[in-house]
């Protein structure tokens, strides 16, 4: 069957900090296939807000929700929230992340335990209890090209993310036949926080395509898997090839 011509108008998405970058080009996508959005944010509050507004644009409804997911609480309300906004949720895209170094000699406990808190508790809080709603729907997690390799210099938010990969395949299991579970993996997408794009440019030598993607081409993952009727537990590594290398520059 041809998953392209599955319609995705009338659905509602939930996703994880959605105010900006990756997250922002996710939530579009699937308003341009008539999704319905809520989005997520925690400090973000203008550039949340006035996705929200570019939505509408698009003739579907959009909602924010703010919500720390460092805090287990608030990421149940979070949900809570969403549902009685929005109401039943079919589509929950796990976007939301922080990204600072560390490496494994000077990891400290809290920084591991706050990665593990965005990266894996709050995915699984928010997986649960989408799947608590005993009906069809689409879960995406978004990984990092960086669990097929080593980068030493991010080790609290390697082993994170690592922790949702082995999260993904486990809800996969668990949560079927009602319940698709996939990842996306992106590589050099976008330059990190405060970085301009020649942060990108010089990195391009180190995939095998010789450049770098964009946050519209991971979106087009998300879609292709939640479009999907016969697909779960899956990677897909949007990287240029990034993870055949086996280590990350």
């Amino acid at each position: 069957m041809d998953t392209t011509g599955v319609s995705l108008t009338g659905r509602t998405a939930l996703i994880t900090g959605a105010a900006r970058r990756i997250g922002r080009a996710t939530a579009l996508a699937l308003a341009r296939q008539g999704v319905h959005v809520v989005v997520h944010y925690h400090q973000s509050a203008p550039e949340a807000l006035a996705l929200c507004e570019e939505i509408r644009g698009l003739g579907v409804s959009a909602w924010p929700v703010q919500g720390d997911l460092m805090d287990s609480a608030q990421t149940e309300a979070i949900f809570r929230t969403a549902a009685a906004q929005a109401g039943t949720l079919d589509i929950l895209v796990n976007n939301a992340s922080m990204f600072e170094k560390d490496t494994l000699w000077d990891a400290t406990e809290e920084s591991i335990r706050e990665n593990m808190r965005v990266h894996a508790v709050a995915p699984l809080i928010l997986s649960r209890t989408l799947a608590r709603q005993g009906r069809p729907a689409h879960i995406v997690n978004l990984l990092d090209t960086r669990v097929a390799v080593y980068d030493r210099e991010h080790a609290s938010y390697d082993l994170s993310k690592n922790v949702l990969l082995t999260l993904t395949h486990m809800l996969a299991l668990e949560l079927a036949p009602q319940v698709a579970v996939n990842a996306v993996a992106p590589g050099s997408i976008l330059p990190p926080p405060g970085m301009g794009i020649d942060y990108l440019t010089k990195l391009t030598y180190a995939n095998p395509l010789n450049r770098h993607g964009e946050p519209e081409d991971i979106a087009a993952a998300v879609l292709f898997l939640v479009r999907s009727r016969f697909i779960t537990g899956q990677v897909i590594y949007v990287d240029g090839g990034l993870h055949l290398k086996g280590h990350i520059y």
